[in-house]
C-alpha cells in the first residue's frame, strides 16, 4: 500500500522529549516504500507517552506496554473496545502504518481472547480498530471495525456472515502484526506474523486523522516495540 500524501519533515529535535522520530526503523516498510516525507514513530513503553481509558490497568515493564486485566463495558450506550491506551506525544496521523509485537496473556481456554491495534483516534467513540483474536465464528472477533458515535460496526471483506479471517492468534506467544492505512482510498490491511498476504483486509472512508493506540475489546495483554510511520494531520 503506497502513501500518497506529502508532509512536513520532521527530525528528531522538532519532538524531543516526547517521541522518538527517526528517519529508518528496523522491521518497519523500507525506505523507499513510504518515501523521504513520512514521520515514523516510536512509542516508548511508559506512561509518559501513553495514555489509557483507565490508568489503573495498566503496566510498563521494561519495553512492555501491559494491560494486566480487561476493562469494563461503558455501557454508554456505543458498544465499543472497553480497554486501551492512546499515544498520547507526537503529531496525529492520516495515512499510516503501525508494526508492534503483540501477545494475548489471559488463558489460551477462553475462546474469544484478544487485543486490538487502533489508528486514527479521534475520540473515545470515534476510531478504527483491527481485532486479533482466537475466535473467528462471531460477528465482534477477528476482523476490522469502525466506531463512529455508533456501536463498532465490521468493515473487513473476508466476514460472510457466519466466519471470518482465519484465527490472527491461537497461542500465548509473542506476534508480529502490522496494520496499514491509505487515507485517500481507504484501503486497510492487517498482516500476522510478516505474512506476504493480509490476514484481513477492509475499504473504509469514514474519517481520517488521528492516534494510534493498543488495547483489548475485553480481555488483556502486552504490546512490544510499537512504531508507527505515517502522514501528519
Amino acid at each position: 500500500m503506497q502513501h500518497r500524501r506529502r508532509t512536513i519533515t520532521l527530525g528528531i529535535a522538532a519532538w524531543a522529549g516526547a517521541l522518538a522520530l527517526t528517519p529508518a526503523l528496523a522491521g518497519a516498510a523500507p525506505e523507499a516504500a513510504v518515501g523521504p516525507e513520512q514521520v515514523h514513530v516510536v512509542a516508548p513503553a511508559t506512561p509518559q507517552h501513553w495514555d489509557p481509558l483507565t490508568d489503573d490497568l495498566w503496566d510498563y515493564e521494561g519495553n512492555q506496554l501491559v494491560l494486566t486485566r480487561p476493562g469494563t463495558n461503558p455501557n454508554d450506550g456505543v458498544r465499543r473496545p472497553f480497554e486501551y491506551a492512546i499515544v498520547s506525544k507526537g503529531p496525529e496521523l492520516t495515512d499510516v502504518t503501525i508494526d508492534a509485537e503483540v501477545r494475548l496473556d489471559e488463558s489460551v481456554t477462553v475462546s474469544n481472547r484478544d487485543v486490538i491495534v487502533v489508528w486514527n483516534h479521534q475520540g473515545p467513540k470515534r476510531f478504527y480498530y483491527a481485532h486479533f483474536s482466537q475466535d473467528n465464528t462471531i460477528y465482534p472477533h477477528n476482523g476490522i471495525f469502525v466506531v463512529d458515535n455508533a456501536d463498532r460496526r465490521r468493515i473487513d471483506d473476508q466476514w460472510n456472515g457466519s466466519v471470518g479471517a482465519p484465527p490472527a492468534v491461537t497461542d500465548a506467544e509473542w506476534h508480529d502484526v502490522r496494520v496499514e492505512y491509505d487515507a485517500a482510498s481507504g484501503e486497510i490491511a492487517a498482516y500476522v506474523d510478516g505474512a506476504s498476504e493480509p490476514l484481513m483486509t477492509a475499504t473504509d472512508t469514514t474519517f481520517s486523522g488521528g492516534r494510534v493506540g493498543f488495547g483489548s475489546f475485553d480481555n488483556y495483554g502486552r504490546a512490544r516495540h510499537f512504531r508507527a510511520v505515517g502522514t501528519v494531520s
